[in-house]
């Protein structure tokens, strides 16, 4: 068995490409970055260090890495003949692989099973995205193409920080994953990935993710840059931000239980496990690498936003999840673009202008009274 992943970051050695190598499949790593690619190739194995309660060291094998950049029919030819292609490469980059994905699927035979597709990305829906992306790239031709592979939408949840000097193509993670995978695309031919668990309705699933795991861990990070604290886990051994995390995770959660029907219970011991991994001490994540992008973590279906209007038209508290917003306004680190250009957009727009354009929030919308009163704070304080 063949698996074709794009993004042979350290998502993609230390996650998805790990239980690919685990459910038996040669892995093919897909990436532009020329020195990466080039690593991987010059080893024949690597080792994922789980760090922290439970942690041990897994060796990874029968792998192998492309640059699709300069060598993109390497690339077509590898997904002709694969079983399953996966990515990881954000959301944004999946229009850049849509077109080496029809290729491959152009070059596939038709009577080989149908190509398993899924895009395990921080995004819900990713893979349908990339469905439409490759459909939009194909014209004419999808109609021919659409039998040789199924997309599956994934939720993914593994914390991979920043990594240490020196470590080679290594990766550490933390010991927790979750890999929820949408069933119904694979019928009785599901692929073979140890630990995923196949659901028939994912959307609860990936908002449950999306909205504890990333709105607490950015939140955190947020509220420790504020504070000054430089890594994730000693943010939250200061009580205040401890707290101001757990009441915007009560908010979010508030929201999922109206909107999804998961028990209070159920969400409580979730907020419990995910707050615990934040605060491993032994994962090296600084609030300033968590909290970068902060225009696309403010966008109208992210994670503050998000729950947040979600729970407004619900006439739910989103007093904490406003509360963060504020602290995400003040994130100013001139390394990441984003946080350079979210300051910029604070000196020259009006807040009910910043709040539209970097929200999404239509005026008439609940929510975008209370967004717009923290930005009007936030630009009155520059």
């Amino acid at each position: 068995m063949k698996a074709v992943h794009f993004g042979a970051g350290n998502i993609g050695r230390g996650f998805v490409g790990l239980l690919l190598h685990e459910g038996g499949y040669d892995v093919v790593f897909s990436d532009v970055a020329a020195p990466l690619v080039d690593a991987i190739n010059a080893v024949d194995r690597y080792t994922v260090h789980e760090v922290g309660d439970g942690g041990t060291d897994v060796e990874v094998t029968g792998f192998r890495a492309l640059n699709s950049a300069a060598d993109p029919d390497a690339v077509v030819a590898e997904i002709a003949t694969a079983d399953v292609v996966t990515t990881a490469v954000g959301p944004s980059i999946l229009r850049f692989v849509a077109p080496t994905l029809v290729a491959g699927l152009r070059a596939r035979s038709a009577s080989l099973p149908p190509l398993q597709v899924m895009a395990c990305e921080n995004a819900i829906g990713a893979t349908d995205t990339l469905r439409e992306l490759a459909a939009a790239d194909a014209g004419e031709d999808w109609a021919a193409l659409a039998d040789r592979a199924v997309f599956a939408n994934t939720a993914v949840d593994r914390i991979v920080p920043g990594q240490p000097e020196g470590i080679g193509v290594d990766v550490v993670v933390e010991p927790y994953f979750e890999w929820a995978i949408e069933a119904g695309p694979f019928g009785d031919r599901r692929p073979n990935i140890p630990g995923a668990h196949f659901v028939a309705e994912l959307g609860p699933y990936i908002e449950r993710k999306l909205f504890t795991v990333n709105t607490g861990h950015a939140a955190t990070a947020y509220f420790g840059a504020r504070a000054g604290v430089e890594r994730i886990s000693d943010a939250l051994a200061v009580p205040e931000i401890a707290h101001a995390v757990s009441a915007t995770l009560a908010e979010t959660s508030a929201a999922l239980i109206a909107k999804h029907g998961f028990t209070p219970d159920e969400l409580a011991r979730y907020r419990e496990t995910i707050i615990g991994r934040f605060r491993n001490p032994e994962l090296p994540d600084t609030v300033w690498r968590v909290g970068r992008q902060p225009l696309r973590k403010l966008s109208r279906h992210e994670r503050f936003i998000g729950p947040a209007a979600e729970a407004a038209e619900r006439g739910l508290s989103t007093t904490a999840l406003v509360a963060t917003v504020g602290a995400a306004l003040e994130f100013a680190a001139p390394e990441d673009p984003e946080a350079v250009e979210l300051q910029r957009l604070l000196r020259d727009l009006d807040a009910a202008a910043f709040t539209a354009q970097v929200t999404g929030l239509e005026p008439q919308h609940p929510l975008f009274a209370p967004v717009e009163a923290v930005v009007a704070a936030r630009i009155a304080a520059l």
